[in-house]
């Protein structure tokens, strides 16, 4: 994650940019006596802002973390889904076929 000035980011922006690109990192822009801006594959910024939604609501939040928990402990499955959005496969956490609802 490159740290630069304003001014050496509008001096090498192309290959800033580039590097962003390949890298799928942040670019910290400082500028004097202004707020510090962030530039980041739009992927990733897309990414972020969705996780940042889903964990605005408590109530979402608090569903979302326990269930991360039980897959860190073994205790949920692994679903894989075909590309209508339906499920097509489940497996537990050893890799055991399932049935997908």
């Amino acid at each position: 994650m490159p740290i630069v000035s304003q001014s050496e980011f509008r001096a090498n922006m192309a290959k800033l940019l580039d590097q962003v690109e390949a890298d799928a990192q942040e670019v910290y822009i400082y500028r004097q006596g202004k707020e510090a801006m962030v530039v980041m594959p739009m992927s990733r910024y897309e990414s972020w802002k969705e996780t940042d939604y889903l964990l605005s609501n408590p109530a979402n939040r608090s569903h979302l973390l326990s269930a991360r928990d039980r897959m860190d402990t073994g205790d949920g499955v692994e679903v894989e889904f075909g590309t209508d959005g339906r499920p097509v496969a489940a497996r537990n956490r050893t890799g055991a076929a399932e049935a997908a609802e």
